[in-house]
C-alpha cells in the first residue's frame, strides 16, 4: 500500500530545529566556541532552504529552459566560489579556477546523465535537471576544495625539495607530481568512502526521498547507483582540473615555482 509522503507542519520543523541545541550544548561543554557559528549556520539553513523551495516551486510550475538555465548557472557559480574558501593558503585566481573546474566537470557529467543515461524529454525538465546537477555540484565542490587545500599545503611543506628539483633540471610537472597526486587523492577520498558504505551504513538522500514518496525501492536503488557513479566521475574530474589549474598558476612556463603567489588567507 502506498501511503504517500507525510506532510510536515511548521511545528514539526520547529521541533526538529530544536535538536541543534544539542550541538550548542556540546560546544559550551567542551569550550569549542562554536555557538555563534552554529546559530548563523542554523539560520542560514532555514532561510536558504525556504528561499530555494519557493524558487523551485515557481521554476517547476513555469517549466521553461530560460527559467531553469539561469538557476543552474547561479548554483554552479556559488558552488565554485564556495570551493575556493577552504584552506589556510590561497592564490590569485583560485576562485576562477574553482568555478571553471566545478562548472566543466559537473555540467559534462550532468549532460551525460540527462541525455544518455536517463534520457529525459525535454532535457531541461526541472524535476530532473536541477536535483541531479545539485547533487553533483555539492560533491564536486567538496572534492575540489579538499584537493586544492591539500595542493597548497603540499607545495608549502615541500618547497625546498621542489625548488631543488627545479634547480637540478626537473620540469615543473616532474617537480610537482607527488604533491599533485596527494591532492587528487585527498579530493577523491570522501566520495570513495561514501561509495564503500552506501546501502549498508547509510541510505543516500535521493534514495530515501524516492522511497518516502512511494517509489519502488528497486527503482530508487537504480537511480541512486547512477547518481553515485555520476558523483564519483564529476568529483574526480573536478579535483584533477582544479589541481592542474593551480599548478599552471603557481609554476611558470620557465619551470620556476612562483611561491610568492601563495599567501596566507588571513593576510590577504
Amino acid at each position: 500500500m502506498n501511503a504517500g509522503l507525510q506532510d510536515l507542519s511548521l511545528l514539526d520543523v520547529a521541533i526538529a530545529a530544536l535538536l541543534v541545541i544539542v550541538n550548542g550544548a556540546i560546544s559550551v561543554a567542551l569550550s569549542l566556541g562554536l555557538e555563534r557559528k552554529l546559530a548563523i549556520a542554523a539560520v542560514r539553513t532555514v532561510v536558504q532552504l525556504l528561499l530555494i523551495g519557493y524558487v523551485l516551486g515557481w521554476v517547476f510550475a513555469f517549466d521553461r529552459w530560460y527559467a531553469v538555465l539561469p538557476l543552474t548557472i547561479l548554483m554552479t557559480v556559488i558552488a565554485g566560489l564556495s570551493g575556493a574558501q577552504r584552506g589556510a593558503r590561497t592564490y590569485t585566481g583560485q576562485r576562477v579556477d574553482s568555478v571553471m573546474a566545478i562548472w566543466a566537470s559537473s555540467w559534462v557529467v550532468s549532460a551525460i546523465a540527462l541525455f544518455v543515461v536517463i534520457r529525459i524529454h525535454p532535457w531541461y525538465s526541472p524535476h530532473y535537471a536541477i536535483p541531479i546537477l545539485g547533487m553533483i555540484l555539492g560533491n564536486t565542490l567538496t572534492g575540489v576544495s579538499l584537493g586544492v587545500e591539500r595542493m597548497t599545503e603540499e607545495l608549502t611543506s615541500r618547497r625546498d625539495r621542489i625548488e631543488m628539483a627545479l634547480a637540478l633540471g626537473a620540469t615543473r610537472w616532474e617537480a610537482v607530481q607527488e604533491p599533485a597526486r596527494q591532492a587528487v587523492r585527498a579530493g577523491m577520498i570522501p566520495t570513495l568512502n561514501q561509495m564503500a558504505v552506501v546501502g549498508i551504513v547509510s541510505l543516500p538522500g535521493m534514495m530515501t526521498g524516492q522511497v518516502l514518496a512511494g517509489q519502488s525501492p528497486v527503482q530508487a536503488v537504480r537511480y541512486q547507483i547512477v547518481i553515485m557513479f555520476l558523483i564519483a566521475a564529476s568529483s574526480a574530474l573536478g579535483t584533477v582540473g582544479a589541481v592542474l589549474l593551480a599548478w599552471r598558476r603557481l609554476f611558470s612556463a620557465e619551470h620556476r615555482f612562483l611561491v610568492a603567489r601563495l599567501v596566507e588567507r588571513s593576510a590577504r
